[in-house]
């Protein structure tokens, strides 16, 4: 089989973060090893690469109800006049330019670099024809602001009875996923119980400190620092009956100190790396975990069908040689030195191409199911390209249901792969720590040896 191109988009990946964020690099070129082994397996095609995955920018989003509170708080923060729709899910990027623009919800879902790309397929699961209507749900808005360097913000649309369904549901569980940072108006919590409570959950599933801040507007009143920290105790110990036992909580104030989410803000990009490596890891995992059981039980209901149906033929033809013997009598020829062999091989070369054109027609209704659960799993691996890989001759006539692939030396791979993007963990941690000892320094170090001498 011929090598898989390197993805243009993991080499331009590379070359973004060869001079400022090696851990990234050094995780891209790991992406390029997965993708080599995904497409030897038919799971991805040439020009395709597991890292498009999940969005390799940093991103930060917004949840509240329908009050203004969080529509003001981002404009305020941005330094900008926005009037975005609020029942759009609206993505704000930098742009240099002065003037704003506004590009469909079609563009996010056909550019790879960005979040929601391809997610038309995933709507379509929840409302089917409601994919193909994306710029109802979706927009991007390009902003002059020097906040947005380097990030990207999502800003959710106002919790809305007439607004909401299935649709809304997915996209603001979707943005929670991919979120480094989200910040979480203290109004949502003041929503109809119904209205809030698929967010809760996933706000309950995706507890982290440094994933979540509840954000408490009071910012039409003065408010000291001790009173600051009364509200907040307060909202914490309303959020934990709720379930929710970790984040950070910022009362805005009338002063319109925003020091605490410049700090989070600033710190996104490393919240981004555990997240890619995050990613990696888990589509790694996944081969073993979730691909191959998932083709091994197709190939197994294969494999039974197929052999019932040679079984049924096979009871037709001695059902026939039955009739036969009884019409004419051919045991004779059958146990005939020179003709019994020769019937013999008639019947194995009619059987076996009967067989492989069986087993074909078993596996064209399979690959369409296959088809239907790659959906339901949300994978972009193709699962009916590695079944149809394992279709090879011989392991059509033997009685083989393992995935081609499912091999020692593959596993041996992937679990080194696993061990890279740890070691990547380890070196991104070291980045912030001062423990390690300095013969253990190496390229992601933040900190030089005078730093840790003076420590």
């Amino acid at each position: 089989m011929a090598d898989k191109t390197v993805s243009k988009h993991l080499t331009n990946l590379e070359r973004q973060f060869a001079a400022n964020d090696p851990v990234l690099q050094k995780t891209a070129k790991i992406f390029q090893d997965l993708d080599e082994i995904e497409f030897e397996l038919g799971l991805i095609d040439n020009d395709e690469t597991t890292a498009r995955k999940t969005s390799w920018w940093p991103i930060v989003s917004t949840l509240g109800g329908y009050s203004p509170a969080k529509s003001d708080f981002v404009n305020r923060y941005l330094g900008v006049q926005l009037h975005t729709a609020r029942h759009k899910f609206t993505v704000l990027q930098y742009t240099p330019q002065t003037t704003t623009a506004t590009l469909p919800g079609t563009a996010l879902d056909a550019d790879h670099r960005l979040p929601f790309y391809q997610i038309g397929r995933q709507i379509d699961l929840v409302a089917n024809g409601e994919g193909s209507k994306l710029n109802g749900y979706l927009e991007m808005v390009t902003v002059n602001s020097g906040k947005l360097k380097n990030k990207l913000l999502i800003d959710t649309p106002v919790l809305n009875p007439a607004a909401e369904n299935p649709v809304t549901g997915l996209l603001r569980k979707y943005v929670i996923g991919i979120s480094d940072l989200v910040l979480v108006f203290n109004d949502l919590f003041e929503a109809d119980a119904d209205l809030t409570k698929d967010t809760l959950a996933e706000i309950v599933a995706h507890q982290d400190a440094n994933k979540f801040i509840f954000v408490i507007d009071h910012s039409e009143i003065t408010i000291d620092a001790l009173k600051s920290q009364e509200i907040a105790a307060s909202w914490q110990r309303r959020l934990a009956e709720l379930g929710i036992h970790t984040g950070q909580f910022i009362v805005l104030s009338q002063s319109g100190d925003t020091s605490l989410f410049d700090q989070r803000f600033n710190n996104i990009s490393n919240d981004r790396s555990y997240r890619i490596l995050g990613a990696l890891e888990s589509s790694i995992r996944a081969i073993d975990d979730t691909i191959f059981p998932e083709v091994e039980e197709a190939l197994t209901t294969w494999k039974d069908r197929c052999n019932a149906s040679t079984l049924i033929v096979l009871g037709f033809v001695v059902m026939l040689m039955l009739f036969a013997e009884i019409a004419v009598g051919i045991l004779e020829l059958l146990i005939d030195p020179l003709i019994g062999p020769a019937i013999i091989a008639v019947l194995i070369g009619v059987l076996t191409p009967l067989h492989i054109i069986v087993s074909r027609v078993h596996a064209k209704f399979l690959i369409k199911q296959m088809h239907k659960r790659q959906k339901q799993l949300n994978l972009s691996e193709d699962l009916a390209g590695l079944f149809e890989k394992s279709l090879s001759f011989w392991r059509i006539l033997m009685p083989i249901t393992d995935p081609v692939g499912k091999t020692k030396k593959n596993r041996k791979k992937l679990s080194g792969l696993i061990e890279q993007s740890k070691d990547l963990v380890q070196a991104l941690n070291d980045q912030f720590s001062h423990t390690q000892q300095p013969e253990y320094r190496g390229p992601y170090d933040a900190y030089s040896y005078a730093d840790q001498e003076e420590n």
